[in-house]
């Protein structure tokens, strides 16, 4: 039976093979994606946590922005601590770009070119985001590769007797610095994690749409365990992470101009390479708040 027109639009899903990414074909991301393409890509989303969109090298920001929506309502980008570029300042406030780029000596964007540290976005608020989309314009010729950990495979692989031993704990995820190390505006240095201020969470989450568990780390610099002393809440910390973090649990996303990703922050953590300084990185980012409907 020769396909019809409407059969040749629906998204292709090619898993990665790796414990968790999958490539959508057979969309474009500028098109208004009517209701059974949005559903396709949730369950490639829901299946495989991470997606990737290549070949948009002709996406708007518009267009980003009105893809993600189809997932949530967007979070505002956030404040940072230094000036910006003037047009960095005039992007919707909806787009947050990370490149190492400047513009009349300020930068156009966030977390310039060293390496950004294993972590979830923003677990140190008490709703982190559901996800975020990453749309990348200028990539180096190396480096500056991200790499994911699939954290529900993360939890289920864990010795029994340490999950259960995780079960009912609780761990502060420490607001003071972002993924790049950055010393946060308005926040003082801290080096003694029972003093870390951030939201506390459960070590083993739910997934508000799959109902499965998975760890839930955010990021490791200044977490402590509630109620364990401190060299037992940093030694059983240092035990999760690198279970966390094994390459059989990882993908890695060798950028190229034109890719978007997608990835879903409940289940997820993911870091970036460093790169080349001398080398032009510039991608735009569209966050997912946490809460809204799957």
């Amino acid at each position: 039976m020769t396909p019809t027109a409407e059969a040749s639009t629906v998204p292709a899903v090619h898993p990665t093979g790796a414990a968790l990414g999958a490539d959508i074909g057979n969309v474009d991301l500028n098109d208004d994606l009517d209701a059974q393409q949005v559903s396709a890509i949730r369950a490639a989303w829901n299946d495989h946590l991470v997606l990737r969109f290549r070949g948009q090298e002709s996406l708007t920001l518009e267009g980003l922005a009105a893809f993600s929506r189809h997932f949530g309502t967007l979070d505002k980008r956030p404040t940072v601590s230094f000036d910006m570029s003037r047009e960095h300042d005039a992007l919707p406030p909806d787009i947050t770009v990370i490149s190492n780029v400047k513009v009349e000596g300020k930068p156009l964007g966030a977390l310039g070119d060293g390496e950004a540290v294993w972590h979830a976005d923003m677990t140190y608020n008490e709703r982190p985001p559901k996800g975020a989309c990453l749309y990348a314009v200028e990539v180096p010729p190396s480096g500056g590769n991200t790499h994911f950990s699939n954290m529900y495979l993360a939890y289920e692989t864990l010795d029994p007797v340490l999950r259960e031993q995780i079960r009912d704990l609780r761990c502060i995820h420490d607001a003071s610095r972002n993924s790049a190390g950055e010393l946060r505006l308005g926040f003082v240095d801290n080096t003694d994690p029972r003093q870390t201020v951030g939201a506390s969470h459960p070590l083993v989450s739910v997934h508000e749409g799959s109902g499965r568990r998975c760890l839930l780390l955010g990021r490791r610099r200044n977490a402590y365990v509630v109620g364990m002393d401190l060299a037992d809440s940093e030694a059983l910390l240092d035990r999760l992470w690198a279970h966390a973090t094994r390459p059989e649990l990882t993908w890695t996303q060798v950028w190229k101009v034109g890719d978007v990703m997608m990835w879903d922050n409940r289940c997820t953590m993911h870091r970036r390479d460093a790169f080349d300084p001398h080398s032009r990185r510039l991608m735009y980012r569209t966050q997912i708040a946490g809460g809204t409907a799957d």
